[in-house]
């Protein structure tokens, strides 16, 4: 399994708004991949998170989610994301998080077996924004796996 360490740099290395918006992913594991972000790089005029910053940090959750999952294939996979929608229930005023719990078997299982035969996998995550251990938002994003 790969590392939460190994995912960020991938991020950092291959997606560099993630470095500047200084993301760290603090849990990569069989339940799912959490990622920190501070509220000073993605701050607005209004002392909170901007919008945009959020909607990247939770779509970056996601996007960890499935690097994980197929990071040691052995081939080369690219990964990209088809559709994303965010909902704001609560201004973001410090520090947050994006948590993005792991899928369960069928859809692993569907996603996989899409990938190695047909060249294509998909899987629609959901990711939880939460600051201070509230759910502020919420994230549904369709990720899909292109075997290269």
């Amino acid at each position: 399994m790969v590392s939460a360490s190994d995912v960020e740099a991938y991020l950092h290395a291959r997606i560099p708004l993630s470095r500047q918006m200084q993301v760290r992913v603090t849990v990569g594991d069989g339940a799912g991949v959490r990622i920190a972000a501070p509220l000073a790089p993605n701050v607005d005029h209004r002392g909170t998170v901007f919008g945009g910053s959020a909607s990247a940090v939770a779509m970056l959750a996601g996007w960890a989610q499935v690097h994980a999952r197929i990071a040691e294939l052995p081939f080369e996979t690219g990964l990209v994301i088809r559709r994303a929608g965010i909902e704001y229930d609560l201004p973001i005023d410090g520090d947050f998080e994006a948590w993005c719990p792991t899928p369960g078997v069928a859809e692993w299982t569907r996603f996989d077996t899409d990938l190695r035969r047909g060249g294509k996998g998909r899987v629609e995550l959901g990711v939880e924004l939460q600051r201070a251990g509230r759910t502020v938002a919420s994230f549904q994003g369709v990720y899909v796996a292109l075997r290269g």
